[in-house]
C-alpha cells in the first residue's frame, strides 16, 4: 500500500487524545513510507496529521477546493497540493490518489467522505479498503448503527463486515495491507472511475 487517505476534523475536538492520535497517524505513515493523502488544510487534526508526517520525513499530498483555500488555510508546506473546483472533485481526486481510506475523529465532513468511499466500494467503483480509527470508542455508536442496518436488511453483511475498525493505527495498517475486497453489490468491474467523474 503506497498511499492512504486520512479523513479527519478541521477542529481539534475536546479531548487531547484526538490530537495525540493525529500525530501518531502522521508519524506512522511516514515511518512505513506510505504517502498521506488528506484534505489539504493546516487547521485542526488535518494540520496535525500533515505536520507530523512531514516532520517524520513523509510525503504528504493535499486536495482542497479553491473556495476553501483561505477558509481552511491551505497548508503551505506539502509535498504536493491540488486545488480543485469543488468538494466532488476533491473526493474523486483523493480516491484516485489513495489505496485505502481511514477516518479518524471528525464531524459531518469526515463521515461524509468515508461513507462515500465505502459506498463506492460496495458498487465496485473501486475495491479499496475503508477503516475507522476508533479512538476512545469515538465510533462505537456509529459502528453499532452500521451493523443494525445490516440486521434490518439495508446493508449486505459482507459490506459491514468488510469495514476495518481498531483503536490502534498500527493494527489498521496491518489490516489494510492484507485486505480482500468483498464481491461488489452489482458485480461491477473495479476501478470504473468514469462513473464518479
Amino acid at each position: 500500500m503506497k498511499s492512504i487517505a486520512i479523513f479527519c476534523g478541521s477542529a481539534l475536538g475536546t479531548d487531547p487524545i484526538f490530537a495525540e492520535t493525529a500525530q501518531i497517524v502522521g508519524q506512522q505513515l511516514a515511518e512505513n513510507r506510505i504517502t498521506l493523502v488528506y484534505g489539504g488544510g493546516r487547521s485542526g487534526l488535518m494540520g496535525i496529521v500533515a505536520d507530523s508526517a512531514l516532520q517524520a520525513g513523509g510525503q504528504v499530498i493535499g486536495v482542497i477546493p479553491k473556495q476553501l483555500v483561505d477558509r481552511e488555510l491551505a497548508h503551505p508546506n506539502l509535498t504536493e497540493l491540488y486545488v480543485v473546483e469543488n468538494m466532488h472533485e476533491r473526493k474523486t481526486k483523493m480516491s484516485e490518489l489513495s489505496d485505502g481510506f481511514v477516518a479518524i475523529p471528525g464531524g459531518a465532513g469526515t463521515l461524509e467522505e468515508i461513507f462515500e468511499q465505502w459506498t463506492w466500494a460496495q458498487l465496485g467503483i473501486h475495491l479499496k479498503p475503508c477503516a475507522f480509527l476508533n479512538v476512545e470508542g469515538f465510533y462505537d455508536d456509529l459502528l453499532k448503527f452500521i451493523h443494525f442496518t445490516a440486521e434490518k436488511g439495508f446493508t449486505q453483511s459482507r459490506f459491514s463486515q468488510s469495514l476495518i475498525c481498531s483503536a490502534s493505527f498500527s493494527e489498521i495498517l496491518i489490516q489494510l495491507q492484507s485486505y480482500t475486497a468483498p464481491q461488489p453489490k452489482w458485480g461491477m468491474a473495479a476501478d470504473q472511475q468514469d462513473l464518479v467523474k
